[in-house]
């Protein structure tokens, strides 16, 4: 009997990661293709079906768009574009959040998300594995009587969501894992730990925290005033 579960075990290794792999990429596949008017389906155009036309279709029309927004026309009709929508008071809430997180996440030269670091969370001797995200500014600073940094706490399994706080930069520990290796520590559940790397000194820790947090972003624009937690 124990040997049918030892195979039972390595089955299931094998096999959930493909199968989470071909969900995603399934769900990738489908949410693409589903942004595809009617009229431009492959059905609508040839009468018969083609197995990932939609898909290629918007990766065209995305490339397109990057190039187009590339030359001093594209991007004078992007800017005007942006203004119009600022103009409409929801479609600008929306818009311009939305934008500012996709700048900060999506835009090749971002720098969110530079540092991994080591937090008491939820309560003092409990720590958890967090990434710096930059430092209070604005109303919130003014605020707080002290070097505070911010951060964010992913969740297990899905670190799309997760907790933002301020914590005191003397209580942030900087770990010398990437920031991909402490994603996959959070996912996996501490499963998949990264390898053991030398320990920073003091000034070593120091230097990384000042470091990523001059190369992040301001936060003032785009970060909520208290710690809340984000939604799936």
């Amino acid at each position: 009997m124990r040997f049918l579960k030892k195979y039972f075990v390595t089955g299931l290794l094998i096999w959930v990661p493909v199968v989470i792999t071909i969900w995603v990429l399934s769900l990738v596949v489908n949410t693409l293709e589903s942004v595809v008017p009617v009229f431009l389906s492959p059905q609508a155009l040839f009468g018969f079906d083609v197995p990932g036309f939609r898909v290629a279709l918007v990766l065209v029309v995305l490339l397109a768009t990057g190039m187009f927004a590339a030359n001093f026309l594209g991007r004078g009709i992007l800017k005007y574009s942006e203004k119009v929508l600022g103009r409409i008071p929801l479609v600008r809430s929306i818009y311009q959040s939305v934008k500012q997180v996709s700048d900060t996440l999506l835009a090749p030269n971002g720098q969110a998300f530079r540092q991994a670091v080591l937090v008491q969370y939820p309560r003092a001797s409990c720590y958890t594995v967090a990434l710096l995200t930059g430092a209070p500014s604005g109303e919130v600073a003014e605020h707080l009587q002290a070097d505070y940094v911010s951060v964010y706490v992913p969740t297990t399994p899905n670190p799309t969501s997760g907790f933002f706080l301020m914590m005191l930069r003397s209580e942030v520990v900087p770990l010398n894992m990437s920031v991909d290796a402490a994603l996959k520590y959070i996912v996996s559940m501490g499963v998949v730990a990264p390898p053991a790397g030398p320990l920073l000194t003091a000034a070593e820790a120091a230097a990384q925290i000042a470091l990523a947090q001059n190369a992040l972003p301001s936060e003032g624009a785009n970060a909520p005033a208290t710690s809340s937690r984000s939604s799936d």
